[in-house]
Formats: structure tokens, C-alpha cells, sequence
């Protein structure tokens, strides 16, 4: 290969990808943590070096030239290729310390990660963790986490997954809320009662009505997102909600509620990159995963 036929600087190249992809200069200076000022002169550089625009600037920011979009599928070509390497060399090492980060959902990095942290910590002081704490799906190519507990199993051929627990998410509520009710003795009985739901498209009560209920929006004056504060409106007696009922039978504060509903069941993966083969550190953090989520 001429290596002298690359004529322009690679690090230029990665401003102009991030700042394709993050869609303005501002945003794509905050992504890679410079100067928005620094930012455009790499921009300006590349296109001169290049000999072709690559953004318009318009007055709401930039847009791709035609010649933008034509190399931009080169501009990722390469930054899929600089990850894979950044990923391959930061995984050489053998030594059990360094940062290591988890994406785990809320009511998982609430209730469940603390005492797996708590066992890991004390057999690899050395390693780590940051939580990333996210309900949306990781990318975990990106390095946005390096393992991440989900709930469905990844389709990515370069992610290994574990599937280490089928569990069961059951209906909880507050003792008092469920005396305030007069604790209905079957589902019929809760039509009157208070559900949160947990988003837009009423999941919860289309999940609920298939499984016997007879609810309406009137049923659901709360919807929420974020599971722990779902959990603390359950505990607080301001309605019934839907949760892991590892997290839900471990809470002295609710019971189960709704007599005779069918528990809904899900799996509990672990999931990592391919190249967490090269990495005892991550290997370490991903068996304390699979023991703690599966025990």
C-alpha cells in the first residue's frame, strides 16, 4: 500500500464523522470533550486538505454537502475500525484493576447491582465500576457500557450474552392501600383501584385487561418510566405497580397484590462485547454478574 496516498490528518476525519453524527459542531465538541472552536478549525482543515466541502452552513447550523454525504460511509468505515482497535488494545491487559462500566436499568442498579458491588468490591478492590444507568438499550459497540444487564437478548453478532434467570414480574401495593380498597378477593374486584402505568402506549393496562382486569385510563391517574419512582409511588400507597418480584418480595413496605394474577415472565441476560475474552478484569465483573443476577 502507498501510504503516501493519505493525505489528510485521521484525527480531522474523526471531527468530521463525530460531527456528522451528532449533527452540529456544538454537540460534537461536547462527544469528544474539546472546544467547539478547536472542533471547526479540524473541520475547516480537512475539508482544505481534502479539497471538498463537507457541511453547508446554513443560519440553524450545518448540513451535509453532497461530497459529505458520499464520505461519510468511508468517515465510519474508519471510526467502526478505531473502536475495534482502541476496544482490542484496551483489552490486552491481564492485571484484575481498572474502570470497568455496568448498564443496568434503574430498578436494577437500585435493588439488585448494591450487594453484587458489595461481594466484587471485597474480592477485586482494584476494579472500578461505574453504573450506567439507563431503561434504553446500551450500545455496547460503542463503549457506551462495557456489560450491560437486559432483559432481551441481543442481536448483534459481535455481543456474547448469558441467559442466567427467567424471572417474574408480579403486581405489588402497599398494605394500607390494599385495606383502603377492602383487599378485593379476585381481579374483578380491582376495577375501582389505581394502577401506574409505565409508558405512553398503556403497556400496563393492556397487559393487565388481557390477563382479566377491566381497566380503563380512568384506572392509571400516574404513569411513570423510571421504576424506582414507580416503586416509591407503590410504597407510598398511591397506586399498584409492576416489578421484578425478586425487588417486590425483598420490601417489607408492599405485598403482592391482586389475587390469582399470572405472574409475567421475562429473562434476565448478561451481556458483553466479543472482545471481553482478551480482559480478565472484565471477565471477573461479567461472572460476578451472572452469579449475582442468577443466584
Amino acid at each position: 500500500m502507498d501510504w503516501r496516498s493519505v493525505t489528510f490528518d485521521w484525527n480531522r476525519a474523526r471531527a468530521f464523522l463525530v460531527t456528522a453524527e451528532e449533527g452540529s459542531l456544538s454537540a460534537a465538541a461536547r462527544a469528544l470533550k474539546l472546544a467547539q472552536p478547536t472542533l471547526g478549525r479540524q473541520v475547516e482543515a480537512l475539508e482544505a486538505e481534502l479539497g471538498v466541502a463537507l457541511f453547508e452552513r446554513t443560519g440553524r447550523g450545518l448540513r451535509l454537502t453532497p461530497a459529505g454525504h458520499d464520505l461519510l460511509d468511508h468517515a465510519r468505515v474508519m471510526g467502526e475500525g478505531g473502536r475495534a482497535l482502541s476496544r482490542a488494545a484496551w483489552g490486552q491487559t491481564e492485571a484484575i484493576e481498572g474502570d470497568v462500566a455496568i448498564s443496568a436499568s434503574d430498578a436494577y442498579a437500585g435493588y439488585l447491582l448494591p450487594p453484587i458491588l458489595e461481594r466484587l468490591h471485597r474480592s477485586e478492590p482494584r476494579i472500578r465500576v461505574e453504573i450506567v444507568v439507563s431503561n434504553d438499550l446500551s450500545d455496547l459497540s460503542r463503549r457506551e457500557a462495557d456489560i450491560a444487564v437486559r432483559n432481551v437478548r441481543p442481536s448483534e453478532p459481535d455481543l456474547i450474552a448469558r441467559r442466567v434467570r427467567d424471572a417474574q414480574a408480579r403486581l405489588f401495593a402497599a398494605p394500607a392501600y390494599l385495606d383502603r380498597l377492602g383487599r378485593p378477593a379476585d381481579a374483578a374486584g380491582f376495577s375501582a383501584a389505581e394502577f401506574i402505568e409505565i409508558d405512553a402506549a398503556g403497556s400496563l393496562m393492556g397487559l393487565l385487561n388481557a390477563r382479566g382486569l377491566t381497566l380503563t385510563p380512568e384506572n392509571f391517574p400516574y404513569r411513570c418510566r423510571n421504576f424506582t419512582v414507580t416503586w416509591e409511588m407503590v410504597r407510598r400507597g398511591l397506586g399498584i405497580g409492576i416489578l421484578d418480584d425478586r425487588i417486590g418480595d425483598a420490601d417489607p413496605s408492599v405485598e403482592r397484590a391482586v389475587p390469582g394474577f399470572a405472574p409475567v415472565d421475562f429473562p434476565v441476560w448478561i451481556v458483553a462485547h466479543r472482545d471481553i475474552a482478551r480482559s480478565r478484569r472484565l471477565r471477573v465483573v461479567f461472572d460476578a454478574l451472572v452469579e449475582g443476577f442468577g443466584g
